[in-house]
């Protein structure tokens, strides 16, 4: 199913139809292949990280990774909250955990480009965007690639 979908999204040619399949790809991500109290878990862990309760978030991300560590989004949604909270360096680890398992996940990378733009490592933010558009050719990121690439033509003068 998310083979197929990710193909559609690479061929959406509306923005409206690209949307909608990311919806679609979010929802498959969101709801763990056959464990539904994992999916409540991460439904509550995500409240949690939401409603700037970290420390629970952190520890219910953290459980559902070690209950599954094959899940791809249990490591995402963990590096979103380690992002949040100024800890790069282990979200950048998660995030190297999430694409190991869906090397498609455009939040992942798109979140891993955050961490390094805010590194001021543009040439490796560049490639993230880059990688994120090959997947998602609609995503509204465009404008970001084109700021990223002038800011390195400047640093090369």
């Amino acid at each position: 199913n998310l083979d197929s979908l990710f193909d559609k999204l690479t061929k959406a040619e509306s923005l409206i139809e690209a949307e909608e399949l990311e919806k679609e790809i979010w929802k498959n991500w969101l709801q763990h292949p056959n464990n539904d109290y994992l999916t409540n878990k991460l439904e509550n862990a995500t409240y949690s990280m939401n409603h700037q309760q970290y420390h629970i978030a952190l520890k219910l991300f953290t459980d559902i990774i070690n209950q599954d560590p094959n899940w791809a989004e249990g490591w995402n949604k963990r590096a979103t909250l380690l992002f949040m909270i100024g800890n790069y360096e282990k979200s950048l680890e998660d995030i190297e955990s999430t694409l190991e398992i869906e090397p498609r996940h455009f939040g992942a990378l798109s979140g891993r480009a955050q961490i390094y733009i805010a590194q001021k490592k543009y040439d490796k933010a560049l490639k993230d965007l880059e990688k994120v558009k090959s997947i998602y050719p609609l995503i509204k990121n465009a404008e970001i690639i084109k700021l990223i690439q002038r800011i390195l033509k400047e640093q090369e003068i």
